[in-house]
């Protein structure tokens, strides 16, 4: 798997868009123990196993784990925002910003439901006019 249109770039290696044009993340699996893993790998850090690795496409769907609201970041990053980990329906967990909702923890709950949403991160666009597009978690 890998982005195959060259109309956007994706933050990651794991943001790829299908032939309908919809974003999508994928993952690695082990054919072994069928542990989920985000971006590259050889070898399964769980079994151990090596090339038994295989592509596949991650649920877009799945409940907030844990978070953060950061106060503080680098100069030009509007705070506070809700760093999230979620762990994916069908596998997987992935860490990313949680929008949408105000940085409160009384409007956030472990467990709430969310759902990957893909957007231009930076508004910029590359030597060739492509898009850089990364993933945010938002309430469903």
């Amino acid at each position: 798997m890998s982005n195959q249109n060259t109309d956007f770039y994706g933050a990651t290696s794991f943001i790829n868009k299908d032939e309908q044009g919809d974003y999508y993340l994928s993952g690695k699996k082990c054919n072994v123990c069928s542990a989920i893993f985000i971006d590259k790998r050889l070898t399964c850090a769980k079994c151990f196993e090596v090339n038994s690795i295989s592509d596949i496409r991650l649920s877009n769907t799945g409940k907030l784990y844990s978070y953060s609201i950061v106060h503080r970041s680098f100069p030009g990053i509007k705070v506070p925002y809700v760093s999230a980990i979620v762990d994916l329906d069908n596998g997987g967990t992935i860490k990313g910003n949680l929008i949408n909702v105000e940085p409160n923890p009384e409007n956030l709950s472990f467990d709430m439901r969310v759902k990957v949403v893909f957007k231009d991160a930076l508004g910029r666009k590359d030597q060739d006019g492509n898009s850089y597009i990364s993933y945010f978690f938002e309430p469903i």
